[in-house]
């Protein structure tokens, strides 16, 4: 593991160590981090799995969709 440290207000740190007993914080800040890297790494991915779709060109035959959806209600 590494140590990283970060700055919060005075007043902050004092509620922090009112409430030590009750929160670990070090756990807490922990979990928050790897949350927020894991909302950021799908972030990333959704872009870039986007941009590999755009690069993609699909073409349908021109009635393709009418014809699916025809052949759809007919087959109930």
């Amino acid at each position: 593991m590494s140590v990283v440290s970060f700055k919060v207000r005075r007043e902050i740190k004092e509620k922090m160590k009112k409430y030590k007993d009750r929160i670990k914080w070090a756990e807490e800040l922990r979990k928050f981090v790897e949350e927020k890297i894991r909302e950021l790494e799908a972030e990333e991915n959704m872009k870039n799995i986007v941009k590999e779709l755009e690069k993609i060109h699909i073409k349908t035959p021109r009635g393709f969709s009418k014809k699916s959806v025809r052949e759809d209600r007919d087959s109930r």
